[in-house]
Order: structure tokens, then sequence, then C-alpha cells
């Protein structure tokens, strides 16, 4: 089935991903968020500008917000850009964060952004998940099986 010029248009491959979440955090369900942005920040994350290293997600009243997630200055704004750093609400069911607040009360877990990226018909969408913190241990154990499956990777070729 061929796609119509707007689907071509916006099925793009940007996918910012948070890889210290993975090794830091073992992630127990994911979720996927709607943003909401100013109109230089949607052209930044086009530009693939924008890191996921330092933020995290949390509850303000019954609304989710995202904080310290970097979207770069977009380099053709002229006077009106938006603040690099500033808090993002997000956008979820009103079931999806009843539930997803009744995780991180109850069990002292947290939300993680671990990937933004733009879906097919051109929004912006953060990918959550609800994560328990590694302990060293787990830590050695996730870095000893990629070194595992790397071995067995080049035993193959």
């Amino acid at each position: 089935m061929a796609k119509s010029k707007d689907q071509q248009r916006f099925s793009s491959n940007i996918h910012i991903k948070n890889r210290k979440a993975s090794f830091e955090y073992e992630f127990i369900d994911k979720y996927e968020a709607g943003i909401v942005l100013q109109g230089t920040e949607i052209k930044s994350l086009r530009e693939r500008k924008a890191s996921l290293q330092e933020a995290y997600c949390y509850f303000q009243g019954n609304e989710m917000y995202v904080k310290s997630m970097n979207i770069s200055e977009y380099s053709n704004s002229s006077f009106s850009s938006h603040e690099m750093k500033r808090e993002r609400k997000l956008l979820l069911k009103r079931k999806e964060l009843e539930k997803i607040k009744a995780k991180v009360e109850e069990k002292g877990l947290t939300i993680v952004p671990t990937r933004i990226f733009i879906n097919s018909r051109g929004f912006a969408k953060l990918e959550i998940a609800i994560a328990k913190g590694k302990k060293l241990y787990d830590k050695r154990d996730s870095i000893k099986k990629k070194d595992q499956d790397r071995e067995l990777k080049k035993m193959k070729l």
C-alpha cells in the first residue's frame, strides 16, 4: 500500500534515546505520551537537537511534566525562541495518569523518559518508563551480558 504525501513527509527516523537510562534503571512499564511544545521546539527536534540525559518526570497535581529535557534553540529563529530546559507538560489519558501515579507512590518507583520520536502523523511523542533503580551488582551483570553478546556476534561473523 502506498503512503500518501503527508505520511511520507512526516515518516522520519527521528529517535533521540536516553541510553544511560537503560543502564541505570530496570524498566517495568512503558508508555507513550504527547508533549506540549512551542513552535521552535518542534523545529529543533526535527533537526535532532535534543537531549534526555538529565531529564525526569514528575506529577504536579493530576498532570505530569518532564523537567530538564534539553531542546536546543532553533538555528533559524529570529527574536522569538524558547527556553532550552523549560518544564513541558505531557499528554496522557486520565486512566494512564492515575495508574502511573499509583505505582510511583506505592512502590517508590520513578518515571524516566527513554526516547523522543516523531510519529507517522507528525506529532512529537515521548516514551516514558516506570523504572526501578539498579544496584551496583545489577549494573555489573548488564555489562557482562553486553560483553557476552558482543563476543557471540564476533564469532558468528
